[in-house]
């Protein structure tokens, strides 16, 4: 069988991804299907779907065929060098919201391919990424999650704290799942300031969601703050930054800094952080990096190395240089 080339364009390149990931994962790589629908957190029975569309397709024949605009091969090395659960590489872009909206739609794609209708899904605060993946999402006609939990504070003034309240009430609605939120600001004076509020009641619902979580989306941040939380009145101040910069900080994951070995790095900041805790964050089964762009590359592959996240969503630039 040739492969059915006026067929695949009628198809989404996502789609095409997927499709070729699981035949690779079968037929090169000699796993079966229950490993791979674990890996890929879907039903055997899809596993078996998309093996069978991917031979009708002519993907499969005697070697998997990588359509256009699908990098499986870049995939599997980044997954492997990182020992992650699973890695998708989205077509490079000329312009940042080029990338942003590439990111999104990767990212869309993913969550409405993986979510299982029962996971419970924290989300963290403002992220260029978030946004662009979640406004990419459809609202679908069965529920694909049970919940969604806001993770973190919001980062950045007053109204962008509303935004970051606005970013998981939309994520509820496009999945039909029920909506946690977190009403409290990202970084708080003192420690003894986050202790007082993590005790008020209507923080504490969302607080008593963390451990129940299944799935865990965020954004990963660098230690230079993005146009768009610079722009939103960041809340990490040029101190704390010094702080930071001298510790060895690189990038971040819901505001819980590393090194570039993904190491925590402890400083004044982190016990001002009202959000989910360290230990809370590496217990949830599975936790999404959706990040891309030359200024992330460093942030990125120590969250990588640190185990901050289990499944990355990244631009093909962003995946070489984790590869090289």
């Amino acid at each position: 069988m040739t492969f059915d080339r006026a067929a695949a364009s009628r198809l989404p390149v996502d789609r095409l991804s997927l499709l070729t990931k699981i035949a690779r994962m079968y037929h090169e790589q000699g796993l079966r299907q229950p490993e791979i629908a674990e890996r890929l957190h879907i039903s055997q029975s899809r596993v078996s779907r998309f093996l069978k569309e991917a031979v009708t397709l002519g993907i499969v024949r005697t070697i998997v065929v990588a359509p256009e605009g699908v990098h499986s091969e870049l995939e599997d090395a980044v997954r492997a060098k990182y020992d992650l659960a699973d890695v998708v590489v989205a077509d490079e872009a000329p312009t940042e919201q080029g990338l942003l909206a590439s990111l999104g739609s990767a990212g869309a794609a993913y969550l409405e391919t993986t979510l299982t209708g029962n996971d419970q899904v924290g989300i963290s605060s403002w992220s260029s990424t978030l946004l662009a993946t979640v406004d990419a999402m459809a609202p679908r006609t069965v529920r694909t999650a049970s919940s969604v939990v806001q993770v973190l504070g919001g980062v950045g003034n007053a109204t962008v704290q509303i935004q970051a309240t606005r970013l998981a009430d939309r994520l509820a609605g496009v999945t039909g799942a029920k909506p946690i939120f977190f009403p409290a600001p990202g970084i708080v004076g003192s420690a003894a300031a986050r202790d007082a509020l993590l005790a008020d009641k209507y923080i504490a619902q969302a607080v008593a969601a963390w451990p129940s979580l299944t799935t865990l989306l965020v954004g990963i941040g660098s230690l230079e703050p993005s146009t768009l939380l610079q722009s939103s009145g960041n809340a990490v101040t040029p101190d704390d930054q010094q702080q930071l910069r001298a510790s060895g900080a690189v990038g971040d994951v819901c505001l819980r800094f590393f090194d570039a070995d993904g190491a925590l790095v402890q400083t004044d900041l982190h016990d001002r952080v009202l959000g989910i805790s360290v230990d809370e964050l590496r217990a949830i089964p599975r936790t999404i990096g959706i990040a891309g762009g030359e200024r992330k590359h460093e942030a990125i592959r120590a969250a990588a190395r640190g185990g901050w996240i289990d499944v990355l969503i990244t631009d093909v630039a962003t995946a070489r240089f984790l590869a090289a």
